[in-house]
């Protein structure tokens, strides 16, 4: 029992400290924070075609999640009630792309640490967080060893011994890496497959030309992951 009142008494504590200005001053760095983060996931993830678009609950989320905390750190059986209730929560929306979940990670972490007033871990937390995000698109070694995509060509035989040097020279200046990695004759009709890296042409500019130059009778572009030639 000593040990109970002992922690209501804390708990007392921290609700006198939690003056309105406090309060206030937690709920506006937490929804900055948060922006902040919609933000980073706008410039370097929204042109993802598959993605959920879940920058746009970033606002919300910081702000519910840093109330949550500061109700949680003022009353410990308000905590105990929170806890059960919590456990029943499921989501049923899947995430569709895997950086969701760190940047939705990124949202609890600044809005739990605006919560427990530490600002400095929350400057130190995004001054990693940016400096990761614009090192991971600055290296380009990874970029140089994988593949965006790939192409599929397929027409005539004898077309494909008359255009294939030069469907190559025109892929060196369509993309940054270009490497023909299979090549297969079936019924009169040659399948070239290529995989590519940086495409610098438009996908339906590609496929016309194709078509126009070289006389291919169907090309299809097949990209690694959403977002891959980025």
């Amino acid at each position: 029992m000593n040990k109970i009142f002992k922690t209501l008494a804390i708990s007392q504590q921290v609700a006198h400290k939690m003056d309105p200005g406090s309060f206030i001053l937690a709920l506006l760095l937490s929804l900055a924070s948060s922006l902040l983060a919609s933000f980073l996931y706008s410039y370097f993830y929204e042109h993802r075609g598959t993605g959920s678009q879940v920058h746009r609950a970033f606002p919300l989320l910081g702000l519910s999640i840093t109330t949550l905390f500061l109700g949680i750190q003022m009353s410990l059986p308000l905590s105990l009630g929170l806890l059960g209730a919590l456990s029943i929560v499921r989501f049923r929306t899947p995430i569709k792309e895997p950086e969701e979940v760190g940047f939705v990670m990124l949202v609890i972490a600044s809005s739990i640490t605006c919560a427990i007033f530490q600002f400095q871990l929350l400057e130190i937390l995004y001054l990693v967080a940016i400096l990761t995000l614009f090192l991971r698109r600055g290296i380009r070694f990874w970029k140089h060893h994988g593949r965006d995509g790939i192409l599929i060509l397929s027409l005539k035989d004898q077309e494909a011994g008359l255009y294939l040097d030069k469907i190559i020279s025109y892929l060196q200046t369509g993309a940054s890496r270009n490497v023909l990695e299979t090549s297969s004759s079936q019924e009169g009709k040659t399948s070239l497959q290529f995989s590519f890296t940086g495409l610098k042409k438009d996908v339906a500019q590609l496929q016309k030309d194709m078509r126009e130059l070289f006389e291919v009778q169907t090309a299809h572009v097949f990209f690694s992951r959403p977002g891959g030639i980025r």
